[in-house]
């Protein structure tokens, strides 16, 4: 059995549950056995405790983000002595990206890190097609550290359910939920439009840089709207208007006009709201432009970005 440490900071704890919950088939076969600092009892010796499994760990995922990189505990203490640990092949560390920031100069940069090429896992459609990846990655490690041990000799049958003696048994089932307030909405809605726009923007320019016969523009109009058009030959094929409609007006959220030329915000095609289940945010779509197949229900940012794309592209590709 491989023992999982995750070195993470607190404020991402909600993404490692989420990575926790993908680790359970491979947990249930009794591959692996995953340990984070929550788990540690009243009482418990914070410092003592986080080295002893640090120590034993097989595999240590460091779960990257700005907040990470910002921890000196995380950052000074568990990485460098994952570091060290893993540079004497004592244990394999995999950098798990969770959002954008730079850790290219991290002395773990040149690690490969568990999504291709490092992508952020906020980044991804959904959670579960970033945290599918991840948990491959850590199955591949696993196989690696079996094969490495070579057989044993079984003295007794095995258990493979068998759980592990250095922590006490304890349900994986410890998330909680938070509220979030009026400012988390207006943060990420602003966030999540950004990331649109900057990803129309440069969708377009690859757009037409591969298609011979393909032109295109799309800029911002002002700081809460912006359009796109695309042509074929001089002729416009299609285009989208989409705008920040804020929290709380009658059309809020991130709105899509398929008319690139509106200048009216009262009518759209197709509307993204800021929702939660109770751990974290996420962009709704209302579904009005695919009835026939409705899109993801929880988008992230890239995903309700790429949402957004086919339909200003569709047209094009029928």
């Amino acid at each position: 059995m491989a023992n999982i440490f995750f070195s993470y900071s607190h404020k991402d704890e909600s993404l490692r549950d989420e990575l926790e919950k993908h680790l359970s088939v491979i947990k249930r076969q009794g591959l692996i056995e995953t340990w984070h600092d929550r788990r540690i009892g009243a009482g418990g010796d914070f410092s003592r405790e986080i080295s002893s499994h640090l120590e034993d760990a097989d595999i240590i995922l460091l779960l990257v983000s700005s907040d990470f990189l910002d921890s000196d505990y995380c950052y000074d203490i568990e990485m460098k002595r994952a570091m060290e640990r893993h540079e004497r092949s004592e244990a394999t560390i995999i950098p798990v990206i969770l959002r954008p920031c730079s850790w290219h100069g991290a002395p773990f940069g040149k690690l490969l890190a568990a999504t291709t090429d490092g992508k952020p896992i906020v980044k991804f459609p959904t959670l579960d097609d970033g945290f599918l990846e991840v948990t491959a990655a850590i199955e591949n490690a696993v196989q690696r550290i079996r094969s490495q041990s070579g057989p044993e000799i079984a003295t007794e049958p095995v258990v493979l359910s068998r759980p592990s003696t250095a922590a006490t048994p304890r349900s994986s089932n410890l998330r909680i939920t938070r509220q979030f307030s009026d400012h988390d909405q207006d943060v990420f809605l602003d966030g999540a439009f950004n990331f649109i726009c900057n990803f129309f923007e440069e969708s377009l320019r690859e757009l037409e840089r591969r298609s011979p016969g393909i032109q295109t523009q799309g800029a911002r109009i002002d700081l809460r709207h912006f359009s796109a058009k695309i042509y074929r030959d001089g002729q416009q094929i299609t285009g989208c208007r989409i705008w920040h409609g804020g929290r709380t007006s009658f059309a809020s959220g991130i709105l899509y006009s398929s008319n690139a030329d509106s200048t009216s915000d009262g009518s759209y095609n197709e509307s993204l709201s800021a929702e939660n289940d109770g751990y974290s945010l996420h962009l709704k779509p209302l579904g009005t432009a695919h009835y026939g197949n409705p899109p993801e229900k929880q988008l992230t940012e890239e995903g309700a970005a790429e949402y957004l794309w086919s339909l200003l592209i569709g047209p094009l590709q029928r």
